[in-house]
């Protein structure tokens, strides 16, 4: 059975939603001025956080993901964003780690 994005966000606001339950609110692709779509953005007490969920296909494409994350960190003058890879090879390295794109910082997660 095929894996899609839409299913991880599904996953991943499942945790989500009862953390930010009554103190904050999600939104799903959300659209900036320029037209480009976030996956999820979170503000939640005051700090507004933005999410990119990515299925792994390759790390040019996973390469692709950092910079449009970055980008949406520039549009919404943050520092610090987050990256989710839903990673299906048998050798893959799950984790957290953090990777800094030109200013910015990447929170990304490998599952």
């Amino acid at each position: 059975e095929k894996f899609l994005e839409e299913d991880g966000r599904r996953l991943f606001l499942l945790y989500v939603r009862p953390v930010i339950n009554g103190k904050g609110n999600y939104y799903i692709e959300s659209r900036t001025r320029n037209h480009r779509r976030t996956d999820v953005i979170i503000d939640f007490q005051g700090r507004q956080t933005v999410i990119e969920l990515k299925i792994w296909r390759g790390n040019e494409y996973h390469l692709r993901g950092e910079e449009q994350l970055s980008e949406y960190l520039e549009y919404y003058r943050l520092e610090k964003g987050y990256m989710v890879s839903f990673n299906f090879n048998k050798k893959k390295q799950v984790g957290v780690h953090e990777v800094a794109v030109g200013d910015k910082i990447l929170v990304e997660a490998v599952v």
